[in-house]
């Protein structure tokens, strides 16, 4: 094992390979507290990617409610229950990654789902925890509770789909830091999908090789952002490329975001992949659920979202979610504007920090008649 440095953990790691991160790395920001489970980017993907044979379980896109959702069943309550109880309280993380628990002669610690787990991508869907006592009232966070949670392939920076493999055919690029399989050269072992522990790697039984997200490599060529972040009718999302926070540029809205603001956290960093996929925190959970999901930043995180009204530069970055289709390479907020650029500095979108509306007269003397909805 090589020993890599993971800064969602704050310190050093082992790797079955050296460290050698992309030019740049692809990147998303979800903002869970948006998200309405439309299933629209599901749907989006699953039309765009996988509409083949051998393709007809598979979701790279999916969308769960948790606490109780999973696609497969149990993902992630199967792993975590294998890598034990960590503690996440401080920003250098003590416990041991997928990796350092691994079983001797394993490169990382996984399992391989059952075709079973596979059968319901909808389990568990709007289904609450938490009860609701009578003469009860609502208290923040909630008593009763769920939140949807998007899913695609996080694009780690040390993958373990990349380190379980035994014929070394799954790479990342080094444009852009999306990870990819060869598929010429996969004989399907399935090991990549017993190592990755978020199992967003799946095998087609038709073909017999292994497929997964492909973080719509050619759109993002094109400078334009993902399938799935376009289609979002909520705007939840938003595509670009980030960088380490030695190197973040303000400027830059995911590393602003992820950085700067920290109000965007990764999926589960104590796996130890550094996943390059980050979620604003659902405000109305209660905060020990969240920690074990993004971290120790949580509660700051939910301070820092609750506050965007007053902060400007906050809320004109989150306003650029779902506002064009093209990657944004940086922003700026000027006046009541939050303004997005182009890897070339021209301007691509402008987006006001507060939707204009117009009052009108209930009766409308012109045209006589009754408005039932005046805004």
């Amino acid at each position: 094992m090589a020993k890599v440095f993971n800064w969602q953990l704050g310190r050093e790691m082992d790797y079955p390979y050296e460290g050698t991160r992309p030019r740049r790395q692809f990147a998303m920001v979800f903002d869970t507290n948006k998200c309405i489970a439309c299933q629209t980017c599901t749907v989006a993907c699953k039309t765009t990617w996988t509409p083949g044979r051998g393709q007809e379980y598979m979701y790279w896109n999916n969308v769960e409610t948790k606490p109780y959702g999973y696609y497969p069943l149990g993902w992630d309550v199967n792993i975590l229950e294998k890598l034990g109880v960590q503690d996440q309280s401080k920003p250098v993380y003590a416990g041991k990654t997928l990796f350092e628990a691994a079983p001797p002669g394993e490169p990382v610690l996984g399992y391989l789902p059952d075709d079973a787990d596979y059968a319901n991508p909808n389990v568990g869907e709007d289904d609450s925890t938490g009860l609701m006592p009578q003469g009860a009232y609502l208290t923040m966070p909630h008593m009763q509770w769920m939140f949807y949670l998007a899913r695609i392939c996080n694009h780690c920076t040390y993958a373990a789909c990349l380190g379980s493999c035994p014929r070394q055919v799954i790479y990342k690029r080094p444009e852009d830091g999306i990870v990819l399989i060869d598929q010429t050269r996969c004989r399907g072992y399935r090991e990549c999908v017993k190592g990755c522990p978020y199992k967003k790697v799946y095998f087609n039984p038709i073909t017999r090789v292994s497929e997964k997200c492909i973080g719509c490599y050619p759109a993002v060529e094109g400078g334009r952002q993902s399938q799935c972040t376009v289609t979002c009718i909520g705007k939840i999302r938003l595509n670009g490329f980030i960088t380490t926070p030695d190197r973040a540029d303000e400027h830059n809205p995911m590393d602003y975001l992820v950085h700067v603001a920290k109000v965007a956290l990764p999926l589960y960093p104590q796996f130890g992949l550094e996943p390059n996929v980050y979620y604003i925190p659902p405000i109305h959970v209660p905060p020990p659920y969240l920690i074990q999901m993004f971290g120790h930043g949580v509660p700051q995180a939910i301070e820092t979202y609750k506050r965007a009204r007053d902060d400007k530069r906050l809320l004109g970055a989150l306003m650029l979610f779902g506002s064009t289709p093209e990657i944004l390479h940086r922003f700026r907020v000027i006046g009541d504007h939050a303004i997005g650029y182009d890897e070339k500095g021209g301007e691509v979108v402008r987006v006001p920090l507060t939707e204009p509306f117009q009052i009108r007269a209930f009766f409308d003397e012109a045209r006589k008649v009754y408005r039932h909805n005046v805004t």
